[in-house]
């Protein structure tokens, strides 16, 4: 089974930014699908970037295109979550997220991104007015 460790949260002004990091491990090789959803108290979880490893190409949510970069350290296996231009509304339990079975750029779109089960336990943002 994957295992998904993040790390970089914390806590900052709006405008600021922040670098989330996710690795991987228990898996041989490198994971062709990796990206990040969100959760804010009291509200759905929302899927934020993914990027298929092997085009690479990626995919964002409305909410974060052209403030958020996710990108890779393939030797790693593990994938960056840049975030620029923060705003309060960012504000979430960031979590990662991985499909070992994905084949496809099309199979790891952020559409289907929370339906992937190989998950890590997140790393809060707080992003203050």
């Amino acid at each position: 089974q994957v295992h998904l460790v993040e790390s970089g949260g914390g806590s900052v002004q709006a405008g600021g930014s922040l670098r989330l990091s996710c690795a991987a491990s228990g898996y041989t090789g490198t994971l062709p699908c990796m990206g990040w959803f969100r959760q804010a108290p009291g509200k759905e979880r929302e899927p934020v970037a993914s990027l298929y490893t092997l085009g690479p190409e990626s995919d964002y949510a409305d909410s974060v295109k052209g403030r958020f970069t996710i990108s890779q350290d393939n030797a790693k296996n593990t994938v960056y979550l840049e975030m620029n231009s923060l705003k309060p509304e960012d504000t979430a339990m960031y979590f990662c997220a991985a499909d070992p079975a994905a084949r496809l750029p099309t199979y790891c779109d952020t559409d289907i991104l929370l339906h992937f089960e190989d998950r890590g336990k997140g790393t809060q943002v707080t992003v203050s007015s």
